[in-house]
């Protein structure tokens, strides 16, 4: 989960996430035409997603796809942010039920 993390921390890295998001499938040639940086710098971005498994690969051909993998994403949500939510969803659940229950008794 380290280099999810990793990879998440870098601006660029999250515009390409946004990048496959918006359209899973693209190849290096097709990502570099979004970005402002050379071909180079995007390989190396594109393989610290790989490493981190938030991006996979299907080689079509001569031709490297980039997909997204949401996996990596779901199991931070499930583990960091689904667990703070649930108390939220309570409360708002409560509240709800002290509400209606004040105005029954008007």
């Amino acid at each position: 989960m380290d280099k999810v993390f990793k990879a998440l921390a870098d601006g660029t890295r999250r515009e390409l996430l946004d990048f496959l998001f918006a359209n899973n499938g693209q190849s290096l040639g097709e990502l570099c035409k979004q970005m402002t940086m050379t071909r180079q710098a995007v390989t190396k971005h594109l393989q610290l997603l790989e490493e981190a498994n938030l991006v996979t690969v299907v080689w079509q051909g001569r031709e490297k796809l980039h997909y997204l993998n949401p996996i990596p994403i779901g199991e931070i949500y499930q583990r960091w942010i689904g667990k703070f939510e649930s108390h939220r969803i309570e409360a708002l659940n409560t509240l709800k039920q002290a509400l209606e229950e004040d105005s029954n008794h008007e």
